[in-house]
């Protein structure tokens, strides 16, 4: 249980999120995340990063268990400030990062998938943000990266998710393959990728990343400004005490 990183063939290191039984990541397990994906970026023999997860979905969110046996706001900060710290791991990491996407990608995940410079899913994979029946806010920015505006919009607003067929679609999934073709596939791009001089891949994901029309970690921060305010007036509690009452359904 955890995050592990191994090296399954020359010139990728895949990053793997197991924390069962949804990877919904306590506080610990976002740094654990963020730690790892730079670490191999920073490998000077890595070329490109593989983000995968163990167990029924790719990423849950946050642990809201863990925020709701937190009397103060501890476990909120912590969550907030441990997101920040992976999705931007992520989205700067000095190679390119391939999300090997099964299941559901809620929450925290699309943050994870939205910073990642490829998405490969499989035929299984759904993609959402259910902050507002969560009592939360946030990661607007990464799903804005995945679809439309106006559907972004929407989906945010009435926390349905969209599959990995329709994603691919819209052009932000690179491919979708059955389940037990995921890890195959995701390492089939990341080897093409590692092909590239090492040097100058780095230089093209600094590049690449430069000319992004926005500011991702500005933008997310931004976000999440709202999310302390919704904590601070007592909304979020309220809806959040709700969570695994009215409806089932992961974080």
């Amino acid at each position: 249980m955890g995050v592990s990183t191994s090296g399954p063939d020359k010139g990728i290191a895949l990053v793997t999120v197991d924390f069962p039984p949804v990877n919904a990541l306590p506080v610990h397990g976002w740094y654990e995340l963020a730690d790892a994906v730079r670490a191999a970026g920073r490998d000077p023999e890595v070329r490109c990063v593989v983000l995968a997860a163990g167990g029924r979905g790719f990423n849950a969110g946050v642990d809201i268990k863990e925020m709701q046996r937190d009397a103060g706001h501890s476990a909120l900060i912590g969550a907030n400030r441990g997101c920040y710290e992976a999705f931007a791991a992520v989205y700067e990491c000095e190679v390119p990062v391939v999300a090997a996407v099964h299941g559901f990608c809620l929450g925290g995940g699309i943050g994870l998938a939205g910073n990642a410079d490829a998405i490969v899913a499989s035929e299984d994979a759904v993609f959402g943000l259910p902050e507002l029946d969560r009592g939360a806010l946030g990661a607007a920015t990464h799903l804005a990266r995945l679809v439309p505006q106006h559907l972004m919009r929407a989906l945010y607003y009435t926390s349905r998710t969209a599959t990995a067929a329709e994603l691919h679609a819209h052009g932000s999934v690179w491919r979708v393959v059955p389940r037990t073709e995921l890890s195959a596939a995701a390492l089939e791009l990341a080897a093409e990728i590692a092909k590239k001089d090492g040097t100058l891949i780095r230089l093209a994901k600094a590049a690449i990343n430069g000319i992004d029309p926005v500011d991702v970690r500005r933008s997310y921060r931004f976000e999440q400004g709202f999310t302390f305010e919704a904590n601070l007036s007592g909304v979020a509690d309220r809806v959040r005490d709700t969570f695994g009452k009215a409806q089932g359904g992961t974080a």
